[in-house]
């Protein structure tokens, strides 16, 4: 097949790119993998029993696994796009199209999905779950503004994503470490509750928390956005990784060890409970919820960011539409309104549509669609090592670069098993539906002059 337009080197971007350093850019990590999953995931995996931690520990190391290589990656090809440029360059324009199509799927999914959760913890502050009306425009307001703050500039961007971040960490910090000093064994429940083995237990867990632990890809995603992006990348990925990763697992620690397990696996806002507590009386609930919501915004913000790169980098290449490459002021314009539009599309019909609505199901999809460009990356990482080309092999890292991506693809694969029937079966769907894309794209492509 005809080779389409060839990727934009560094040098190309415009003068409102490249806005964000290593702290920004550490913090669009971080950010974007701790949304609200944190403020809902020790209920959620609960009901497995404390087993669920071991869980957290496979996957804390099998994220760090994917940010090394991501990171490395990164430092052969800095530009915007992450794992579509990586699987792209590696397998073709086929495969780097359903990386792109999968990461995007999975953007604007989890934008509806925290933009839901979000007004759950508005709901605390301003009761706003009185009617659907109320309930659908709450949720609207909160993809669109940060989608705002995304039109207005990366600079802007970055703003928004640094305070939040700080914003957040400070207080949830507090409650990862301050509640160990309220740590009681007596609530930790049984080590495996429910019924099957222990390794399927692990496996669900881990199906559930990796909604958590989207983002790691941040800053390789929008790597034409930083700076010196072959240095800082791989650093931001690292310490963001990192930094979300002991949050995550502090913080669900010590919920487990402050909240009774039968009344934790009831619980719809576990931090809350955790701070009512450690502290007593119900001021918790309102301080909780307002860090929720800081979060949610900075995760929203981020997450905006990147569901508008990845078609950026696609059209750039001719297999989107062209007019996902509109930028304005260093943001992918089009990309942005497309994507928020779609994400609003959906939460209008997860209130709509009720209790039998299938917008958990989606949101299980993401479980199955995110893995899809981190197995090609890491995949795309083992050809370039094993191809032996001198630009993409370092002789004394050959050893661990190749153990790294082999650790990262078989991760990648064992949390396509644990997503479930149901995910990959509806995963699938959506790969196939955009085939149709790619051919429709790839025609218009040929018909062109000289193709």
């Amino acid at each position: 097949m005809t080779t389409l337009n060839p990727p934009v080197t560094p040098d190309e971007q415009s003068r409102h790119s490249r806005r964000f350093g290593l702290p920004v850019a550490t913090a669009l990590v971080m950010g974007n993998i701790i949304g609200g999953g944190i403020f809902l995931l020790p209920a959620s995996v609960a009901p497995y029993g404390t087993i669920s931690l071991v869980a957290f520990g496979v996957l804390t190391a099998g994220a760090i696994c994917l940010a090394l290589v991501f990171g490395r990656l990164a430092e052969r090809h800095p530009q915007t796009g992450g794992p579509y440029v990586y699987a792209r360059e590696a397998f073709g324009d086929f495969a780097g199209f359903l990386t792109a199509w999968s990461y995007w799927i999975t953007t604007w999914v989890s934008n509806a999905a925290l933009a839901v959760a979000a007004v759950g913890y508005l709901d605390v502050l301003i009761p706003v779950e009185h009617s659907t009306a109320t309930t659908i425009a709450a949720a609207l307001a909160a993809q669109w503004l940060p989608a705002l703050a995304n039109l207005a500039g990366t600079r802007y961007v970055g703003a928004v994503q640094l305070v939040a971040t700080v914003l957040k960490f400070v207080p949830l910090l507090l409650v990862a470490v301050g509640g160990l000093f309220f740590f009681d064994p007596a609530n930790l429940g049984p080590f495996q509750a429910g019924s099957g083995s222990a390794a399927g237990a692990v496996s669900a867990s881990a199906a559930i928390l990796l909604f958590s632990y989207l983002g790691v890809e941040s800053a390789a995603v929008s790597a034409g956005e930083v700076r010196d992006p072959r240095r800082n990348v791989g650093r931001a990925t690292i310490l963001g990784t990192l930094a979300a990763a002991v949050l995550y697992l502090l913080g669900t620690l010590s919920v487990f060890g402050l909240v009774a397990h039968d009344r934790l696996t009831e619980s719809t806002a576990p931090f809350t409970d955790a701070v009512n507590t450690m502290f007593g009386g119900t001021w918790g609930g309102t301080a909780v919820a307002c860090m929720a919501l800081v979060s949610m915004v900075g995760a929203l913000n981020g997450w905006t960011l990147l569901s508008a790169q990845t078609p950026f980098a696609a059209a750039r290449d001719g297999l989107f539409p062209r007019f996902f490459t509109h930028k304005r002021r260093g943001v992918p314009t089009y990309g942005v309104l497309t994507t928020v539009v779609l994400a609003s599309l959906l939460t209008v019909y997860n209130y709509t549509a009720g209790p039998a609505g299938v917008f958990e199901t989606l949101v299980l999809v993401t479980t199955f669609t995110a893995t899809v460009p981190y197995l090609l990356s890491t995949a795309a990482q083992l050809y370039f090592l094993a191809s032996g080309r001198a630009d993409r092999v370092h002789g004394p890292r050959l050893v661990r670069d190749a153990v790294l991506a082999a650790l990262a693809f078989g991760f990648s694969l064992w949390l396509v098993a644990g997503s479930g029937y149901a995910a990959v079966y509806q995963g699938v769907l959506f790969l196939f539906a955009g085939v149709l894309v790619y051919a429709l794209m790839a025609g218009r492509a040929r018909r062109r002059p000289g193709a």
